[in-house]
């Protein structure tokens, strides 16, 4: 069974180019016109687990047609249990200190930010957390399904197929991380923000570590389920 998957693997990556270009423009018009559709009946976090979904079906069909599986791209036990503890702390830490610099500069950049919408953004999507333990628990597991959710298919699936896409090289690599981290922080507001930035920020720290540290995803999921827990934490 691995060497079949090392052989879909190899063959994936002797497609032509046009292929992953084609893969990635159905994708992301998916995964952006899929956030047209909301349903009024149901809360923000159902809307945007079936959003995500939605992007999970489209990215699994076209991983299915190019002889990818998940654990080609990450989605395994790690080989060292110490170097994957290590790369969770490193991205955790590397998505905070990202966070303070900018916050720290953006005075001094004077940046023309459209008007941070956070915490109103936050109320509306996830209801009045401020000693409301009670709410917390009952929705923090559903952001870790989202959290897990954004770095298969952020990390996971983008930086490959923009990588192929781009014939695999260095290069490739380095502008993998870059976009996928600038999609990552768009989708999140639409548009130039504070809330953009620093989420463009944490997705430029995952894909960074995704890289660094031997491409498996669990490092990354856990350290995304710990950062969204402390920030939920935060307002409550």
């Amino acid at each position: 069974m691995q060497t079949s998957y090392k052989q879909d693997l190899s063959q994936s990556k002797s497609l032509p180019f046009y292929y992953f270009l084609l893969d990635l423009a159905i994708y992301i018009s998916v995964m952006f016109l899929i956030r047209e559709v909301y349903f009024s009946q149901f809360n923000f976090i159902t809307n945007g687990l079936f959003w995500s979904l939605t992007s999970l079906t489209v990215a699994l069909t076209l991983m299915r047609l190019r002889g990818v599986a998940w654990r080609d791209i990450g989605l395994c036990l790690p080989k060292s249990m110490k170097k994957a503890a290590m790369a969770t702390v490193f991205i955790f830490v590397f998505s905070l200190v990202s966070i303070i610099i900018f916050e720290l500069l953006k005075d001094q950049l004077a940046l023309n930010l459209a008007q941070d919408q956070s915490d109103h953004q936050a109320t509306a999507k996830f209801g009045y957390l401020k000693d409301n333990w009670g709410m917390f628990l009952l929705i923090i597991p559903l952001v870790w399904i989202q959290s897990a959710f954004e770095e298969l298919l952020d990390r996971g699936f983008l930086i490959n197929w923009i990588e192929r896409a781009l014939s695999n090289n260095w290069l490739a690599t380095v502008i993998a991380v870059i976009t996928q981290a600038l999609i990552f922080g768009f989708r999140h507001s639409y548009d130039i923000s504070e809330r953009s930035i620093t989420v463009a920020l944490i997705g430029l720290a995952m894909g960074i570590g995704y890289v660094a540290f031997g491409r498996n995803l669990w490092p990354l999921i856990i350290a995304h389920c710990v950062l969204n827990t402390v920030s939920m934490a935060g307002r409550v």
